[in-house]
């Protein structure tokens, strides 16, 4: 499997790894199992840091260095062909722009993208997994 993380569940493996249902961690355990982070997550927790809504263990450029090396993700960096795509994504999604580049992301890719999030688990043109079960 090859999976995309949202934003959050890269947060909560971490963080809050409770949040995690037992099928997500077994497969984020499991060595078949290829992860993936979007750079736009790392700004998004950046923001989230800077405005004081959430607390890391550690400095931001550790905690990402840390997070990425112990849960063997690999970065996908944000290219044109992604952020073209973020805006041409099938009708009937939020305008929200790191969500978009998520799911552009993850089309562009052919990954699995592991959320929470109900928006996206409901939107049809994107495979996704509910990172809570």
């Amino acid at each position: 499997m090859r999976l995309l993380l949202d934003t959050h569940v890269w947060i909560w493996t971490q963080e809050q790894p409770g949040r995690l249902g037992d099928a997500t961690t077994q497969s984020l355990a499991d060595p078949e199992t290829s992860l993936h982070v979007s750079t736009i997550s790392t700004l998004e927790i950046s923001r989230l840091v800077a405005m004081g809504t959430i607390e890391l263990s550690g400095s931001l450029d550790s905690w990402v260095t840390d997070t990425l090396g112990s849960l063997f993700c690999s970065t996908i960096e944000m290219s044109h062909g992604i952020a073209a795509g973020a805006y041409s994504l099938p009708p009937s999604l939020h305008k929200d722009p790191a969500d978009r580049v998520l799911i552009a992301t993850a089309r562009l890719h052919d990954l699995t993208l592991l959320t929470a999030d109900e928006r996206i688990l409901s939107y049809p043109h994107v495979q996704t997994l509910d990172a809570r079960r």
